[in-house]
């Protein structure tokens, strides 16, 4: 590739792994930062994420060096990594990505995500995920977002699927897990003419009553 052409490829890419603050009721992605540090810690405690052997939660003395890895990554522009704060206490609640970034393709993937257990199921999660699509099909006009998960983690799945992410395929053996064991990865997505429908379905469900 020419010297002229790969400045273009890095500017683009720029442009789209650009830090933004995304808000929606009762809750905000930002960039992740170490000053997050300590309310993720605390989210980590509450449920003792580390311990599902089928997730990559850090444990909390590992908070800090999972930042750093993510913000590794986003320098060199291969992720876009944000902290989830909960808008009523104003603390970081998780982390979540924009990753596995295709901008020649316009694809990404939005992984690398966990919540405290006391904000599962309250409909936060369904809020973060309007935002970072929105952005992902409105702003970056994505042609595909993808979601991917371990096959036992079905409360992820099962998430997933609720979003209106349609299931693709299982990657059998896809990769060799921290504690040795084999990976079998299913792949969700959303495709850009579902999108204003699983806009309009993610909207009530975001909006109704709990």
């Amino acid at each position: 590739m020419c010297p002229i052409c790969q400045a273009l490829k890095k500017a683009y890419l720029m442009a789209w792994l650009a830090p933004i603050t995304l808000k929606g009721s009762g809750v905000r992605v930002e960039l992740l930062d170490q000053r997050h540090h300590d309310d993720l810690v605390e989210a980590t405690k509450d449920g003792e994420l580390w311990t599902l052997w089928y997730t990559s939660v850090p444990e909390p003395e590992g908070v800090a060096a999972e930042i750093q890895r993510r913000l590794d990554l986003f320098a060199q522009q291969l992720m876009l990594p944000f902290a989830i704060i909960e808008e009523s206490s104003n603390k970081a609640v998780g982390m979540t990505t924009f990753m596995n970034v295709d901008a020649s393709s316009r694809r990404l993937e939005i992984g690398s995500t966990w919540l405290r257990k006391s904000v599962q199921g309250t409909g936060l999660n369904t809020q973060c995920k309007l935002l970072m699509l929105t952005h992902a099909f409105e702003v970056m006009d994505c042609i595909a977002v993808e979601f991917c998960t371990h096959f036992f983690n079905r409360q992820s799945r099962a998430g997933i699927e609720r979003l209106g992410a349609k299931l693709d395929g299982i990657l059998r053996n896809h990769q060799i897990s921290p504690n040795g064991t084999l990976r079998d990865t299913c792949v969700y997505s959303i495709i850009a003419s579902e999108w204003p429908t699983v806009k309009t379905h993610l909207t009530f469900q975001a909006t109704r009553p709990r």
